[in-house]
């Protein structure tokens, strides 16, 4: 009797142990698959509806990087990425301007695990004859230009633009809106970030109310936004140079890809993916973008060089040297060897493959 009541309480504590892992690898696929499911929607979301007609570069003209150089097999595996990536105001009350605000070029190379990030001042002039229109205007005037002809191909002309005017090609853009931002900071919980200035600005046509004092402090996404936006003020504070004002943006990007690398839990996750989905828009198309992703090991970068472009203020634009133009793009296509690079964080591939493993 006593042999069978052991036996009994050993089937016991075996059937509980198993049901416990059933409903732990049940949870786990359940996981897995609704982070997936997450993940293919936002970049369905992300992705071109319809690949361009004009998606290929014609890189005839240009001079030659240091990577299109290498022959072979792997000539493919080898090709460096250029992406154009841009940030624009949609909130209701800023007028649909949608000018770029933000600007980079942003060249990745597989073979030296480089990166090199140009940031383009938005008041940089671009003159009538290098855009082919009647008048010069300034680089965040473009991508509005051909969003308000036909925002199907606006990506796509905005890309073909800009790759022609500095003779680089750009293989693809990507456009994030300020609101999408400010949510993605608001949700991973904010930023510590150490203001270099006091900053004040209003503007009631948009709403805009920048007061950040000097200092570091606990940022939220407004902000953080507000911080890297501040140029000028009309309440006694100092004006900003375009020279801060990207040193800030990419000091916030960095700060915001270390965030992205800690997300913890399925909930934290699927809400990081719906802003994502809703807030970037690029003229990848969604099979290209799915392969991009699965290949991010390739291309991601052990270190970053940022090069700003200062130039001097010429009513109403921003004047670079020409000298300075051509070593930021010959750094660009990777001509130069002498590169000044910053730490870049290698994890974020590690947080999002721990929960989404592709085929």
């Amino acid at each position: 009797m006593r042999k069978l009541l052991k036996t009994m309480r050993k089937r016991k504590v075996l059937s509980s142990f198993l049901l416990f892992t059933l409903l732990v690898v049940g949870a786990a696929s359940g996981y897995a698959a609704f982070l997936m499911n997450k993940w293919n929607h936002a970049l369905d979301q992300i992705a071109a509806p319809i690949a361009p007609a004009s998606n290929e570069i014609d890189t005839s003209g240009y001079p030659a990087s240091q990577t299109s150089q290498t022959s072979g097999a792997t000539e493919k595996e080898e090709k460096s990425l250029t992406l154009l990536l841009t940030a624009v105001d949609e909130r209701s009350g800023s007028e649909g301007s949608l000018n770029t605000d933000v600007m980079m070029l942003f060249r990745i190379d597989p073979v030296t695990h480089q990166g090199t990030v140009v940031s383009i001042p938005r008041d940089l002039e671009v003159s009538a004859e290098k855009s082919g229109l009647e008048t010069s205007h300034k680089a965040n005037y473009f991508y509005a230009y051909n969003y308000n002809k036909n925002k199907e191909t606006a990506l796509d002309e905005t890309k073909q633009l800009f790759s022609k005017i500095y003779q680089v090609p750009i293989d693809h853009m990507a456009v994030i809106n300020f609101d999408g931002f400010r949510k993605l900071i608001d949700q991973l919980g904010g930023m510590t970030v150490d203001v270099d200035m006091d900053m004040k600005y209003q503007d009631e046509s948009d709403g805009t109310n920048i007061n950040l004092k000097k200092g570091t402090q606990r940022l939220n996404g407004k902000q953080v936004l507000d911080y890297i936006r501040y140029r000028k003020s009309n309440m006694g504070t100092a004006e900003s140079s375009d020279l801060e004002r990207n040193q800030r943006e990419q000091f916030v990007l960095n700060e915001l890809l270390d965030k992205l690398t800690s997300i913890n839990g399925v909930t934290a996750w699927g809400k990081v993916l719906d802003i994502m989905g809703s807030s970037i828009k690029t003229d990848i198309p969604a099979d290209e973008l799915r392969t991009l992703t699965k290949s991010y090991r390739e291309y991601k970068p052990a270190n970053v060089q940022y090069i700003h472009l200062d130039g001097t203020w010429e009513s109403p634009y921003l004047v670079v040297k020409q000298q300075d133009l051509e070593e930021a793009l010959e750094a660009l296509r990777g001509q130069t060897d002498s590169l000044n690079n910053s730490s870049f964080d290698s994890s974020i591939d590690s947080s999002i493959d721990s929960h989404l493993q592709t085929d």
